[in-house]
């Protein structure tokens, strides 16, 4: 199989695993401290407004980041049930007999909300801090272009010292670690490599599809865009960016799309290299260990893609 044919497949880390996602499902893989690897299989659903949202330039950036994070986190959620019922699993087991377990649909679609909606908020609080921070600064710094160009420096310095500050957590240096492991699988993948730990651990921890770049691209996108509106006063400055939000969101999806196409480029390449920088932050190198928790879930993935196709040709026969 060429490369050109092969389908695109995405990734995120969780808890002590990784979640591989394809057209028609999404996995994840999770190593318990027995050894042991458990697995989460939850199905794309095909939802035909969605599907025609999704091929609509700039508006099919906020709908798969709305996708992403609804899905997202129910796979976390389920990675961290594992991480917490091995730290406690008796007093978990008590407390499952105790209360009566909501309905499946009821939970999925609570982690669900709750992931768009700690997804907006963040995004929602990194857009407003810069905005009074360089507020304070206008005596010094006056002017539209110099106010808008302090706000996205604070925009950057407050993401890069966020980042930091996480990985400094052992929990977090190690989901930042299995992020490292599911982008050299992919990268493996795509070259085309056999899939061993071997060669995984010989590919890029770095990917031009991450969403580490994507988060980048939103304060590059957004410098610009907000030379184009007014900044005073003050509370206008605060309307327009949170209006301005899906905006931002969805030419930064286009734009990280589009380095992504040229990263092949001599040339062009580099206009991916930023986020590409960003990502020595947010990926750590693995362990064998756990690229062989990513590379569980990909096959996983690769196994249900392949029998789902399969079935869709046997129906599309009959």
């Amino acid at each position: 199989m060429s490369e050109v044919q092969k389908p695109v497949y995405g990734g995120q880390a969780v808890v002590e695993g990784v979640m591989f996602g394809g057209k028609h499902h999404t996995v994840t893989a999770v190593r318990r401290k027995d050894s042991t690897i458990v697995y989460y299989h939850l199905p794309r659903e095909s939802k035909p407004v969605v599907n025609r949202l999704k091929k609509v330039p700039f508006i099919r950036g906020i709908v798969s980041l709305i996708q992403s994070s609804a899905t997202g986190s129910k796979h976390l959620n389920f990675s961290t049930e594992q991480y917490e019922e091995e730290d406690d699993g008796e007093k978990q087991e008590e407390k499952k007999k105790e209360t009566k377990e909501p309905s499946k649909l009821s939970l999925w679609l609570g982690v669900a909300v709750i992931g768009v909606i700690s997804f907006l908020f963040g995004k929602l609080l990194f857009t407003l801090i810069p905005v009074f921070l360089a507020k304070l600064t206008e005596p010094i710094f006056s002017g539209h272009t110099a106010q808008v160009l302090v706000e996205s420096l604070f925009k950057l310095i407050l993401l890069l010292v966020y980042i930091y500050v996480v990985s400094l957590t052992p929990l977090i240096k190690r989901v930042f670690q299995y992020h490292g492991a599911e982008h050299k699988v992919i990268n493996c993948f795509e070259s085309g490599k056999e899939l061993t730990v071997a060669n995984v651990q010989a590919s890029s921890r770095l990917h031009y599809r991450c969403g580490s770049s994507f988060i980048l691209f939103t304060v590059i996108v957004g410098m610009f865009v907000y030379l184009l509106v007014p900044i005073d006063p003050l509370w206008v400055r605060v309307v327009n960016r949170i209006l301005l939000i899906p905006v931002v969101l969805g030419i930064a999806f286009e734009v990280l799309q589009a380095t992504n196409k040229l990263k092949d480029i001599p040339v062009l390449r580099y206009l991916g290299y930023p986020g590409l920088w960003l990502q020595l932050l947010t990926t750590k190198a693995p362990t064998d260990d756990q690229v062989e928790v990513a590379l569980a879930s990909f096959q996983e993935l690769l196994r249900m893609e392949k029998e789902t196709e399969k079935s869709l040709e046997s129906d599309v026969i009959v």
